[in-house]
């Protein structure tokens, strides 16, 4: 299978501890979406379902840190996940983990890598 790279969004789009981008993963299924942040300067991707419940993770399309701007919220079930590994630190899927994405960052844009 050859890997497939395309742009999601521009590096100045992500602001470090704001607003997350969602973007579509057809390569995933039908309806699948996943969202890219920024925190503490470098750009993390997963798949925008929570690892309790497979429900996205954001209620207001890409608010996806907790207020203190320190975790990803699921703003359903409230399960806290650390930003730059996906993992679960609070709430009813503590120990599990987002699926991570393949983003890189090549300023001036924000790319995935995927499989097609």
């Amino acid at each position: 299978m050859a890997g497939t790279q395309r742009v999601i969004c521009l590096s100045a789009d992500l602001l470090d501890g704001g607003k997350g981008l969602r973007f579509a993963l057809p390569e995933l299924g039908e309806g699948v979406t996943g969202f890219a942040v920024r925190f503490q300067g470098k750009v993390y991707g997963y798949v925008n379902r929570c690892a309790h419940i497979p429900i996205e993770l954001d209620w207001n399309h890409g608010d996806f840190f907790d207020v203190t701007g320190q975790y990803l919220i699921c703003a359903t079930h409230g399960a806290h996940y650390q930003p730059e590994s996906g993992y679960c630190v609070f709430g009813p899927c503590r120990g599990q983990a987002l699926e991570a994405l393949p983003i890189e960052e090549q300023a001036p844009q924000v790319l995935i890598n995927l499989e097609s």
